[in-house]
């Protein structure tokens, strides 16, 4: 039996090449070997059957977020343990799969908004200034409903971190503050090179916590409070006293709830809250909750203003979305529906609306030279700077892009790390040059546009205006609430003396005149003085006397 194995083993050997059958004997190993791996993996499958998970469609959307929440690393680690348990390798680890972002959506077919369109504006020739108009919101409950899950994607950049220096370095070709630190004109080249991480200036730069020992404090209680919100942001300030605390109307139950409401305010705003004992144990006035800023970094109260308007994301850290609102404004609209009309809706992480009038930063310029808003020389110095880099006056030839002033009071945003880097750079110019940020708005978008296709939303002046009211600030309402000074009416003046008073009568004969002694019968009428009214006033109408003797007139004689 061995001789005859032997025999066909040389057998093979011999004609192998000849009958090119190795390739077949290698395949029968091979399939051997296939079904003795499936013979053993069934058998351990019929023990921990139970083991292996099933991802739905949440665990499949959930999965893609492992560094999240926990439960998706466990997800992860069960799936591959599954793999382990169907003989496949452990060293075999397979990329994890790109992040989701969220990416808009589009109202359903036959929606009402999906179809509206602006009326044309009344004909009213007696009020032609700025109006609003109709703007067409979905219901609360169904914005609330379509609140993104995830991020929005940002382009480019990912991590953003912000400078922050023990040693405060002064050096610098010209501008800067304690405050927002000092950025050479090198650094500030290199904050507009958009890449994947990034370290910039984006103010509080003397402490890692803002609002802790860096200018612009607040109370223990208050930081602790900014760091809870984790939803929606509705933020506001007032300082030095100058407008009254307007309270929101039209508020969902819903977002008094989950919103919160942050009024910044200053030292000397509070003493005027305190004497009105308006503010409630909980430091709250209606929906607001009041935040005293103490050490304020800036003498110009405008200036102040910028820091909780362009750097929310770094006073509350963890919040996703804001809407600041300028102290002289008063909240008309749910924030909900507003987040949903100009973000969610047109998917992207940047609202501002655009100036009603102006669209050109130039004319800006001279408008805020005419209005006496801020040093002329200052005024001039940055518009000459920007326009070294390269701005330009806007022309259609900017499409889509549709002004480069935009109505700053009121910004709409998510808190993503491109937008954040956005209101960084705007507030960087803002601290570096003037205070009037309309002029550094356009400089600093066009920069990020060009290197990540960054957008903004810059709605109409017009539907901002349907959400939000003007108010009159402090002072001129303390004017129109003034009791009326009284006007005081000279009395008139005293009626016109006679020139000649009138003689004495004196008992003696009357004096006869030539024509009285004369046997001529002469009638002389009595002639009568009246004021001239209307048309006798002409310069041309006079009356003649007339002398008549015997019914003729004298002069035909």
């Amino acid at each position: 039996m061995l001789k005859e194995r032997e025999r066909l083993f040389h057998w093979i050997c011999k004609f192998a090449g000849r009958k090119k059958v190795g390739m077949l004997l290698l395949c029968l190993i091979s399939a051997a070997v296939f079904v003795w791996v499936l013979y053993v993996g069934k058998g351990e499958d019929s023990q921990g059957g139970n083991n292996v998970q099933r991802l739905g469609v949440n665990d499949t959307m959930a999965s893609r977020f492992p560094e999240s929440s926990p439960t998706n690393g466990e997800q992860r680690t069960g799936f591959f343990s599954s793999l382990n348990n169907f003989g496949a390798s452990p060293a075999l680890v397979f990329p994890p799969p790109p992040p989701a972002f969220f990416l808009g959506y589009t109202l359903p077919p036959g929606h009402p908004c999906n179809t509206f369109t602006l009326p044309p504006p009344p004909a009213d020739k007696k009020r032609t200034g700025p109006r609003p108009c109709p703007v067409c919101y979905l219901p609360v409950e169904e914005a609330i409903a379509l609140m993104p899950k995830v991020p929005s994607y940002s382009p480019v950049l990912k991590n953003l971190t912000y400078i922050y220096e023990e040693n405060l370095s002064r050096e610098t070709e010209f501008g800067g503050s304690d405050f927002g630190g000092y950025p050479t004109l090198a650094q500030r080249t290199d904050s507009y090179d958009i890449r994947e991480s990034m370290n910039v200036h984006c103010g509080f730069v003397k402490g890692p916590r803002p609002g802790h020992n860096t200018g612009y404090d607040m109370d223990d209680v208050d930081l602790a409070a900014t760091e809870q919100c984790h939803g929606v942001v509705v933020a506001s300030a007032i300082f030095g006293n100058f407008d009254e605390i307007n309270q929101p109307r039209s508020i969902s139950q819903y977002s008094k709830e989950t919103v919160c409401f942050f009024m910044f305010i200053d030292e000397v705003t509070e003493a005027y809250v305190k004497s009105t004992g308006a503010m409630d144990s909980d430091r709250k006035i209606g929906v607001w909750r009041l935040v005293v800023i103490r050490n304020i970094p800036y003498n110009d109260a405008r200036r102040t203003g910028k820091i909780p308007k362009l750097l929310m994301h770094r006073i509350f850290p963890n919040a996703r979305f804001s809407l600041w609102v300028d102290g002289k404004l008063e909240l008309t609209v749910d924030p909900y529906q507003i987040l949903e009309r100009f973000l969610w809706r047109k998917n992207v992480t940047f609202a501002i609306s655009r100036h009603y009038k102006r669209f050109d930063v130039f004319v800006e310029a001279e408008a805020n030279k005419a209005a006496k808003k801020y040093d002329n020389a200052s005024i001039d110095f940055q518009v000459d700077f920007y326009k070294n880099e390269g701005l330009t006056p806007y022309t259609l030839e900017k499409l889509p892009i549709t002004s480069d002033v935009p109505e700053g009071c009121v910004i709409i945003r998510e808190h993503v790390p491109i937008s954040n880097l956005f209101t960084c750079l705007w507030f960087n110019e803002v601290d570096r040059f003037t205070s009037r940020d309309q002029i550094s708005f356009a400089i600093v978008r066009d920069k990020l546009h060009a290197k990540t296709n960054y957008t903004i939303n810059m709605f109409l002046d017009c539907e901002r205006r349907n959400f939000v009211v003007q108010k009159y600030h402090r002072d001129v309402l303390l004017r129109r609430m003034a009791p009326p000074v009284p006007v005081v009416v000279p009395p008139p003046p005293p009626p016109p003396t006679e020139l000649d008073p009138p003689e004495e009568l004196i008992d003696e004969p009357p004096m006869l005149s030539f024509l009285e002694n004369s046997p001529v019968n002469v009638k002389v009428p009595v002639r009568k003085v009246t004021t001239r009214r209307g048309r006798d006033r002409r310069s041309g109408s006079r009356r003649h006397r007339k002398v008549t003797v015997g019914g003729k007139d004298t002069n035909s004689s």
